[in-house]
């Protein structure tokens, strides 16, 4: 099989195409089962699942679609006059014939090229030498130096007549491209043909003895007259002009079976190689001895021939013997219809045959257009080469390497272990391979990002706290790829997110070219075996001495991971994914796509200021008369709320924080609406934008007040939690959203809040991932529990280890053990148990755990009776 067209055997495009969707979902499916036996999380397992789709897909698709792209290439450059392209026809479904008739149809336009020169270099040099003689002789008539004697206009006549039968020949030959020879039948006399040719013939200069001879002798046929003389006369020149001084030229005509007749002309000159048989009859085909014709005279035998249906051939010269031998076969009763051939060149050509003129009408060709069809990319292809350009599409052998590395370190270092330092380590060296190969690693933009991005890669050290990482590494992935494509729009940020896993399609082929040089590299797969074969005498001698000696083996143990079955498939997966992640942004980096360019389609502003100020002014209306019910619950009390509510204070509070939460957010898609569509072409228009918008952001502003102090309320009341934490400092972000637009509608300008908002994003995500949210929702708690509200000890022990020095710093001891031993697996101990990590999965929050439950007594999990008591979600002191 070839691996480079696995599919090249495969007779059906609709058969590969069956092919290709059911391996590809094989492979899925068969790598998702694996992962799935191997307890690989599902995070992991989706994107690697989804790159083996992928990944065969293109391996397969590669030999189905190679062969149009390489047609396309071609095209371009025939297009530019470069005839000599072929492509690849391997294939045997559709696609393959249509490769091998692309090759026929460039050999054909090659030869009609060269042809084409020929023409030009034959018809010049013919020309060129009567012209140069006619020249001379008339300067030399209008000088005197020659009398005009006889001679010397016999000579210029030889030279006009010479001219004269280019030209006619030339028009032929017209007549053969246009296809404006429509044929006159009638019936011709074949001895009278003959012998009428024979006369014309022998009054030239040269000395030759024609014969010519009829069976029967009164044989008639049907034909056009003048063409079948014009065939004749082409064949006996012919065959003078390459006979010998006193040769013989014989012409031999008979009837043939199956309504055909046959013409044979025979002559004594040096013949007609075997290899020259079908060149001669081409235009400007002449053999090894041309003997001063132009090469256009068999060709119109030819042509008169097709126009009859007949054809024209060679007979091959029996051994020993010369001369030549051209045999013409035609019907007695032709059709007055054109060959389809004849009639396709016609309708091609596109050229208005005159009824009763027989000459071609001569019109002026139009030019080609400026980009020929074929000339230019595709529709698809334009428009990702427009969005997406590869200007620097070089192999990069040591990219692949470093991001294969990444990957790799990962694999023998994420496994079994915690979030820690490794984590950080691994995002680190990602980050730094894509600032290494960054195209605009010097814009202040891409360094402030990448500055902010190096930073959140330090929370997975410094914070245990699984959403606080989660949110970290998602935030700083937003900031790299908005800062390495210098993304300036709404629009074009969230484009820039999602250039990142697509890179992994659009890198595959610098990918492919990268792979393919590695082969001419010559130290590389030296290195790779040299390395494999390493590896294995490590395994079998490692193996051995680990197995025989104690002491050994746990040394072995120490340094090496384990390599079970499933140990070895979560590692494949991981180092899979991490690759895939550093390898997608190297690309990202290396070729940033045109984000900017991403807009939504301009539209028509609306010029009325009523079209956007109404609803603009109901929503701001609604605000208004929000905030007016919020002043009199604020001012009316319980009493008026338990009135005309039924609810106390803590229930009203906690009623609508998560609707006026998503009021916020629809206030903020409000304003960048009403900027896209509301006219600002007078003072007036602007005037009312301002106010409008002014009005709306404040009090959107207000609505945001009381969001948080509802909330501020409600968790008073009832506790807080690391979740009502984090909406708190969302709806803050929103409400520096609604600041910036503000000042970007005032200002009229807000080119820049895009960036803003994203990088007050990332300051949140920074702060909130400072100020420790599970020790301070631990702290504020147990300051409810120390004013005598309760505790809710079951939701702390179910806090992260960034909360265990709070809590064991603030609780009675026999408090803090039941709270300890009530703590889930990876929860305030960590998947290491109350010892410490290994310096690889290092964490600061964990290592304060360990310090602060130093002595405690039970580890997780092993909670004794007493703590039975204790440990419920309303403890008082």
């Amino acid at each position: 099989m070839n691996t480079d067209r696995p599919l090249d055997g495969v007779t059906s495009i609709k058969l590969k195409l069956g092919v290709l969707v059911g391996a590809s979902v094989l492979a899925g499916v068969l790598v998702a089962a694996i992962g799935d036996g191997a307890g690989v999380p599902w995070w992991t397992s989706l994107p690697v699942t989804a790159g083996a789709a992928v990944a065969v897909t293109q391996w397969l698709a590669r030999g189905m679609t190679s062969p149009l792209r390489e047609m396309t290439a071609a095209a371009r450059r025939m297009a530019a006059g470069d005839y000599g392209q072929r492509v690849a026809t391997s294939s045997s479904d559709e696609v393959g014939e249509l490769a091998r008739a692309f090759n026929a149809m460039a050999a054909d336009l090659a030869g009609a090229d060269l042809e084409r020169r020929r023409l030009v270099a034959t018809v010049s040099h013919e020309l060129r030498t009567p012209l140069t003689a006619q020249r001379a002789l008339l300067e030399n008539l209008v000088d005197g130096v020659t009398t005009p004697d006889r001679a010397t206009l016999e000579s210029a006549l030889a030279q006009a007549e010479r001219l004269s039968a280019l030209v006619e020949d030339l028009l032929d030959l017209s007549r053969v491209d246009a296809g404006v020879a429509p044929l006159t039948l009638a019936p011709v006399r074949v001895e009278s043909l003959l012998a009428r040719a024979v006369d014309e013939a022998s009054v030239a200069a040269r000395p030759v003895r024609l014969r010519h001879r009829v069976s029967p002798p009164d044989l008639t046929v049907t034909g056009d007259a003048a063409r079948l003389a014009q065939l004749v006369a082409n064949l006996v020149d012919n065959a003078v002009r390459h006979s010998p001084a006193h040769g013989d030229v014989r012409l031999d005509a008979r009837a043939d079976e199956g309504g055909r007749w046959v013409l044979e002309v025979r002559d004594d000159g040096p013949g007609i190689p075997a290899a020259d048989a079908e060149r001669v009859f081409e235009r400007f085909g002449t053999g090894a001895d041309a003997a001063g014709g132009t090469g256009l005279g068999l060709a119109i035998v030819r042509w008169v021939c097709e126009l009859h249906g007949g054809r024209v051939e060679v007979v091959p010269t029996p051994a020993g013997t010369t001369g030549a031998t051209l045999r013409v076969t035609l019907p007695t009763a032709p059709s007055d219809r054109r060959p389809s051939h004849v009639r396709e060149e016609l309708a091609a050509s596109n050229v208005t045959v005159p009824p009763t003129t027989p000459e071609p009408v001569m019109t002026a060709t139009p030019s080609a257009p400026a980009v020929p069809y074929g000339g230019g990319a595709g529709p698809v292809d334009g428009a990702v080469a427009r969005l997406w350009p590869e200007p620097d599409g070089r192999p990069r052998i040591g990219v692949v390497a470093a991001g294969l590395g990444i990957g790799l370190l990962g694999a023998l270092t994420w496994v079994d272990r915690n979030i820690g330092l490794v984590t950080s380590l691994v995002m680190l060296a990602t980050g730094a391979l894509m600032w290494v190969v960054a195209r605009h690693r010097r814009d202040p933009w891409t360094v402030a990002g990448g500055v902010v991005a190096a930073l959140l890669a330090l929370v997975p050290t410094l914070r245990d706290a699984e959403g606080v990482v989660v949110l970290s590494v998602l935030a700083g992935v937003a900031v790299a790829a908005a800062a390495l494509t210098r993304a300036h729009g709404f629009l074009a940020i969230v484009t820039s997110w999602a250039a990142w896993p697509l890179s992994a399609l659009r890198g595959l082929p610098l990918l492919g070219r990268t792979l393919t040089a590695t082969s001419r590299v010559g130290a590389l797969w030296p290195v790779v075996r040299t390395v494999a074969v390493s590896a294995l005498v490590l395994v079998v001698f490692g193996g051995l001495f680990a197995t025989g000696d104690a002491v050994f083996g746990s040394w072995a143990s120490a340094l090496v991971p384990d390599l079970g079955w499933d140990s070895i498939v979560v590692r494949g997966f991981t180092f899979v994914l991490l690759s895939g992640v550093a390898l997608t942004g190297a690309y990202l980096a290396l070729n940033p796509p045109q984000v900017d360019a991403v807009v939504l389609p301009e539209r028509r502003r609306a010029r009325p200021v009523w079209e956007w100020a109404v609803p603009v002014g109901l929503v701001l209306a609604l605000f208004v008369g929000f905030l007016v019910a919020q002043a009199a619950a604020l001012f009316g009390g319980d009493a008026y709320l338990r009135r005309t509510t039924g609810l106390t204070h803590a229930e009203y509070v906690h009623q609508g924080f998560g609707q006026l939460t998503v009021a916020t957010a629809l206030t903020v898609l409000v304003i960048t609406t009403t900027l896209r569509v509301a006219s600002r072409e007078s003072a007036r228009d602007r005037l009312v934008l301002r106010a409008l918008l002014g009005g709306l952001g404040l009090a959107t502003l207000a609505v945001v007040v009381s969001a948080l102090s509802r909330m501020s309320l409600y968790q008073d009341a009832f506790g807080y939690t690391v979740l009502r934490v984090f909406v708190d400092g969302f709806e803050l972000w929103l409400g520096a959203v609604v600041v910036l637009l503000l000042i970007g509608v005032l200002r009229l300008s807000w080119r820049w809040v895009p960036r803003a908002v994203l990088v007050a994003g990332a300051v949140f995500t920074l702060g909130f991932a400072a100020m420790n949210p599970d020790a301070w929702v631990a702290n504020r708690n147990i300051d409810r529990y120390e004013a005598g509200r309760t505790l809710d000890l079951l939701y702390l022990s179910s806090l992260s280890a960034d909360a265990a020095p709070a809590i064991a710093d603030r609780l009675p001891r026999d408090v803090v053990r039941c709270v300890a031993a009530y703590a889930p697996v990876s929860s305030l101990w960590g998947d290491a148990g109350p010892g410490p990590d290994d310096w690889l999965s290092w964490n600061l929050g964990r290592s304060r755990a360990v310090t602060a439950f130093d002595g405690v007594g039970p580890q997780p999990g092993s909670a004794p009776d007493s703590c039975a008591a204790v440990m419920t979600d309303e403890l008082r002191r």
